[in-house]
């Protein structure tokens, strides 16, 4: 039976984030021509039993391996049968309505690709969720001693957007891909996140091809949502986090794989 919305949230052992995104969604989410899938990584039995027990009405895809979130995404889209997709990852809490306002804003702007809410920290501070295309000395900035230069810092504040007002609704290059929405018919035209991007940089490929596709991709503040965000892949110095901090290593070479897709291509996004 075709739904409105599709909600697919992915997961990686943490049953106790899933059950306060799950409850977050039962509560918060007012469209009732809605489905949730979960699909989960490196599944483990409390997080099948939490499921089972509590949530009975949540369609529940688990997997024995780590897929990573892009391969749980594409599977979580394959198997939706909503016109329009939320994607949330299992750390991210709604506010009421927030979902409700995307879809809206999505159904009356059929030219916008994706939409995502404005993330907040917990303490309420504003999260950093969309940005400019990354370029390699926006790589080199963040990750060495140069990010501490004025020049760099100037390049690192505009790639953050912090040169524009976050509470105003804005074109951006991309979203981050913890919490966004689109549509099946955008889907249908621009294709699944590319899975040669194991982990990171699939977020910010796929909303590239949306504008190459001829969509917008937009910052959408009205609707908000919490995120408990880990800086994984940045907790180290650069020299010393490439050979002991796997996250770094493959943060590095889906930046490569970006890179060479997209040499000498120009900014779909002017």
């Amino acid at each position: 039976m075709r739904k409105e919305l599709s909600i697919i949230v992915t997961s990686y052992k943490n049953p106790s984030v899933l059950r306060l995104c799950l409850e977050s969604l039962r509560k918060n989410v007012l469209n009732e021509n809605h489905e949730i899938l979960v699909l989960d990584s490196a599944t483990e039995e409390d997080t099948e039993m939490m499921m089972r027990e509590e949530f009975p009405g949540v369609k529940f895809f688990p997997h024995k391996e780590n897929l990573g979130f892009l391969r749980l995404v594409n599977k979580g889209i394959k198997r939706a049968k909503g016109d329009f997709f939320l994607i949330l990852n299992a750390d991210i809490i709604i506010e009421k309505k927030s979902a409700d306002l995307l879809l809206e804003y999505l159904k009356s702007n059929p030219g916008v690709g994706v939409a995502g809410p404005k993330l907040l920290n917990f303490d309420g501070k504003i999260q950093t969720s969309c940005f400019r295309f990354y370029t390699p000395p926006i790589i080199l900035y963040r990750r060495t001693r140069l990010g501490k230069m004025k020049f760099a810092q100037r390049r690192i504040r505009k790639f953050l957007y912090k040169d524009r007002d976050l509470e105003k609704m804005q074109d951006v290059d991309w979203l981050m891909g913890s919490a966004m929405m689109t549509s099946r018919k955008a889907v249908e035209k621009v294709g699944l996140m590319d899975d040669n991007f194991y982990m990171y940089f699939e977020d910010v490929d796929w909303c590239r091809r949306f504008w190459e596709n001829g969509y917008k991709v937009v910052y959408y503040p009205l609707a908000r949502m919490f995120h408990y965000h880990g800086k994984g892949s940045a907790s180290q110095s650069a020299l010393k986090a490439v050979f002991l901090n796997r996250l770094t290593r493959e943060h590095i070479k889906s930046a490569v794989k970006y890179f060479w897709k997209y040499f000498g291509k120009p900014n779909p996004h002017k």
